[in-house]
């Protein structure tokens, strides 16, 4: 498992860096997926169960946190490549960033890369990473009122997964309010509802990742 240091790219445009991320990435032929959400919403637990999932395919995972690479060794054990993302204290990534986190990776043969990002519903959402997926976790006991509060986030995911609805019994969460107001926010936008711990709901995402794959490939 590597570790690297990141700062925030300086360059001209960000949406540059982007695009030019995208193209690379399509012609290497591999879908990034930018997964956003706040701390504690369940991103690597769903992504550990995506991994044995989806087994047949090659996937990495690029995780992205101030300090710690305590969810890259998690990753690394399920034997996917990894690659621990120390931002240097900045709450996001950006492309130039995600850019040389691939690099680093020293493969281009990944068919499916998600990038973990930093656990927060505000900056992340500001910046373009180069990916061609934008998907945010919203988890269950975080309750069903963050499409009000943090409502760019939600305006700029190409999907919502719905996390913990398992625990859905023990906490005031309202799952058909939370699709009305995010409905409203971003039409589009695609909603899953998972328990990563019992499998419910698994199968639907799994099934648009896997045509987000060849669709972008």
């Amino acid at each position: 498992m590597k570790l690297i240091k990141l700062n925030a790219s300086v360059t001209a445009s960000n949406e540059q860096d982007a695009e030019a991320l995208r193209a690379r990435m399509k012609e290497a032929g591999t879908l990034l997926v930018n997964v956003m959400s706040s701390p504690g919403s369940g991103k690597t637990t769903l992504l550990s169960r995506i991994i044995r999932d989806l087994s047949d395919l090659k996937i990495g995972v690029m995780e992205a946190d101030i300090e710690s690479d305590v969810d890259a060794r998690r990753i690394e054990a399920l034997g996917a490549k990894s690659i621990q993302v120390h931002t240097s204290g900045m709450c996001h990534m950006d492309a130039g960033m995600t850019a040389a986190a691939w690099e680093a990776m020293e493969t281009k043969d990944l068919e499916l890369i998600f990038l973990e990002n930093v656990g927060n519903l505000i900056c992340p959402a500001e910046y373009d990473t180069g990916a061609a997926l934008n998907l945010m976790l919203l988890s269950v006991p975080e309750g069903d009122d963050k499409p009000l509060k943090y409502p760019l986030m939600f305006q700029k995911s190409d999907a919502l997964v719905i996390t913990k609805t398992d625990a859905m019994d023990f906490f005031n969460f309202n799952p058909e309010k939370c699709r009305q107001s995010v409905l409203k926010l971003n039409p589009d936008i695609k909603i899953f509802p998972v328990s990563a711990k019992t499998g419910a709901g698994m199968d639907a995402l799994e099934s648009y990742l896997r045509e987000s794959l060849r669709e972008f490939t």
